[in-house]
C-alpha cells in the first residue's frame, strides 16, 4: 500500500518539510502533493489574463487559477493534512478540510490546542487531531502498517 497525501494550509513555518522528512526517515511510501506556497507566486497567479485595476478582481481571478491545481490534488490524493497555524486566519485551509469532508477523503488537522474551539467543526470531520508534524507522521506510520 501507497499513499498520496496532500499538505493544506498555513505557508510559514516548516511543518510540510518536517512531516515528508518524518515519513522519509520511517520510510513510507508516500508521494506528497502541496498547494503553491510562495505567497506572491499565488497571488499573481491570475496575472497572465487580462490585467485588473482593482485588488478584487487580481484576488478573484488567482484565487481560481489556484483552485485548478488545488481542487484536482485534493480529488487526487489518499489523505489530505490540513494544518492551522496561530499567525493568520487560514480561510483557505478551512475550504480545503470542508472540501475533503464533501469529497469524503479522509484528512487530519494539525494545529495547536489553544484553537481547539474556533477549529471544532473541522475537527469534528477529522479522522484525526495532530499537535505536531511528528504526530502526523505516527497516523501515516500506522495507516501503512
Amino acid at each position: 500500500m501507497s499513499l498520496t497525501v496532500y499538505l493544506s494550509g498555513e505557508i510559514h513555518t516548516d511543518w510540510r518539510a518536517r512531516i515528508v522528512a518524518g515519513a522519509r526517515e520511517a520510510d513510507l511510501p508516500i508521494t506528497f502533493t502541496e498547494p503553491v506556497t510562495d505567497h506572491p507566486a499565488s497571488d499573481a497567479a491570475g496575472d497572465g489574463l487580462a490585467p485588473e485595476s482593482e485588488g478584487f478582481w487580481r484576488d478573484h481571478k488567482s484565487a481560481k487559477v489556484n483552485a485548478i491545481r488545488t481542487r484536482t490534488l485534493l480529488r487526487d490524493c489518499d489523505v489530505a493534512v490540513v494544518r492551522f497555524g496561530d499567525k493568520y486566519r487560514q480561510w483557505n485551509a478551512a475550504f480545503d478540510a470542508g472540501f475533503c469532508a464533501a469529497l469524503g477523503t479522509p484528512y487530519i488537522t494539525l494545529h495547536d490546542e489553544d484553537t481547539i474551539h474556533a477549529l471544532k467543526e473541522v475537527d469534528a470531520a477529522a479522522q484525526a487531531w495532530a499537535k505536531t508534524p511528528e504526530e502526523v507522521v505516527e497516523v501515516l506510520r500506522y495507516v501503512l502498517s
